[in-house]
């Protein structure tokens, strides 16, 4: 089917109104959006397929239906103007239903009449998408050419609960950090937690830029652009088309700009387009999404509008179940794995917030960005002593990786406790071995650094990918103190400590 006739708008109505017949044109609706038909020219409509709206309120539409009821997220047209759909959202009484305007709400009256199409919003899926940006319903937003749309398909999908992969594969990022303290496993799932401007976006554009480049052939990536600024999703685009990644990603927006509706979308259109990478054509899938609270806050509107009651800090009572309506797709199966990485805004750098708890749940690997750390110029700046994954155990990682994170974090830890009495007193007061812990501390957080090849425009500074295994090997060798003859500052933003010994 096309999504076209959903969503695309019709012509102007000013287009050809000079050559109708004057009796014609003044039968023009003010609510349509193109030219009405005559009454007689209308098709036939089933009568228990016809409901009217009740009322508006904001991009949430009421529609009584005195006959058969439709079901949720079934697809309704105005019948005065099939262009402009609302989807059914959930019910408010026995015979009324709160439906999301998909449009502008301009042309929406009381008493306007709405036909049930009894299908889903439909998203065209195919290789086509691949190096596009689209919106919700697969219409390029990137000044492209015309996409050949396939058949379309139904965005919101049950999540498969058989044929499930169990088996954990490390997939490198090259970024040191993640690749040590919170390690990415094949068709798992990886929140990117931080505040504003601690630099989310430019980490999770990163990972894509050293996976998806490496492993072309192989696997493709799905992008989903939800609530976040257009500007952003602009340096995305050219970021990705300049590092040659963009050919291999598709990009789904739903911006900040967009209604409610839009937003709250966004991410089951881009879902079911990874579903289709992996299940048809066999691929490995990285999903991306940017911002996941964005995605929360969307539906805590689309509450508000439908008058449900607040839950726990004023969220909606449907948070958990809306999160896990999407996240439990997302999973490694025998025809292939959807890894994903998220980020995901923390208000007011409150990890405790209740819409940012609520994602927790499904992530295998959780890496939070400090400020104070992107203040003091570390960057990814990375929380350490709070980044944890289920895959960092010796089983998934090996011993040696395992003992030597573990090391290094007991190291910062104590380093931590002696951070108030060197801003105290100085370092030169600490003992002999408390002077030796914290230095090699200081040196294991400036290790961590690295310059980033998606921002080698803003820095001026190459991009590098570091191996896991020389990652490692370096970290240990701090650890035991092998380069304490060399200065801290000297660790900062290398790939290798053998960049060091060259110059």
């Amino acid at each position: 089917m096309d999504i076209n006739k959903y969503t695309n708008p019709s012509k102007d109505i000013n287009s050809d109104q000079k050559s109708q017949p004057k009796a014609q044109a003044k039968g023009l609706s003010s609510f349509g959006r193109g030219r009405p038909l005559d009454e007689k020219q209308k098709p036939p409509i089933d009568p228990s397929h016809l409901g009217k709206v009740v009322s508006v309120r904001g991009q949430v539409v009421e529609v009584e239906f005195l006959h058969r009821k439709p079901a949720t997220h079934d697809l309704l047209s105005l019948r005065d103007d099939p262009s402009l759909k609302l989807e059914v959202y959930s019910s408010s009484s026995q015979n009324t239903f709160y439906c999301l305007a998909l449009s502008s709400t301009e042309k929406i009256y009381r008493g306007s009449k709405v036909v049930n199409t009894d299908t889903q919003i439909l998203f065209p899926v195919g290789s086509s998408l691949l190096g596009r940006v689209v919106d919700i319903f697969g219409n390029p937003i990137d000044d492209g050419a015309e996409l050949v749309k396939s058949a379309g398909v139904a965005i919101h999908n049950r999540a498969i609960a058989q044929n499930i992969v169990t088996k954990q594969i490390l997939l490198e990022t090259g970024i040191k950090v993640l690749d040590l303290f919170a390690p990415l496993v094949k068709g798992g799932k990886m929140g990117l937690f931080g505040g504003a401007g601690v630099g989310k976006t430019i980490l999770l554009t990163e990972v894509l830029h050293n996976i998806v480049g490496r492993a072309k052939e192989s696997s493709v990536s799905v992008f989903a652009g939800i609530g976040e600024r257009s500007r952003e999703g602009l340096e995305l685009y050219n970021s990705l088309k300049e590092s040659d990644v963009m050919a291999n990603s598709s990009l789904i927006f739903g911006p900040m700009g967009e209604n409610p509706a839009i937003r709250f979308l966004s991410v089951y259109s881009a879902a079911t387009l990874a579903e289709y990478f992996r299940d048809q054509e066999k691929k490995d899938v990285l999903f991306f999404i940017d911002n996941v609270y964005r995605f929360a806050q969307a539906g805590n509107e689309l509450s508000t509008l439908t008058n449900n009651l607040p839950s726990e800090d004023g969220y909606q009572a449907t948070l958990e179940s809306e999160m896990a309506s999407f996240h439990e797709r997302l999973i490694y199966t025998d025809k292939g794995a959807i890894t994903t990485i998220e980020a995901i805004y923390v208000p007011a750098d409150d990890l405790l917030d209740h819409g940012v708890q609520s994602i927790f749940p499904y992530l295998d690997s959780i890496v939070v960005l400090s400020r104070s750390l992107y203040q003091e110029g570390i960057l990814p700046a990375v929380d350490v002593l709070a980044t944890t994954g289920n895959s960092l155990h010796p089983n998934v990682v090996g011993d040696f990786h395992y003992e030597t994170v573990i090391r290094a974090k007991s190291m910062l830890k104590q380093a931590e406790s002696l951070e108030r009495i060197v801003s105290l007193v100085g370092e030169s007061e600490l003992s002999g071995e408390d002077q030796i812990v914290y230095r090699r501390a200081r040196k294991i957080k400036n290790f961590l650094t690295q310059s980033f090849f998606v921002a080698e425009g803003q820095r001026g500074k190459t991009g590098v990918f570091v191996p896991l295994k020389t990652a490692i090997e370096e970290l240990n060798g701090i650890i035991d103190g092998k380069y304490d003859h060399i200065p801290e500052e000297k660790f900062r933003f290398i790939g290798s400590i053998a960049e060091i010994k060259s110059e």
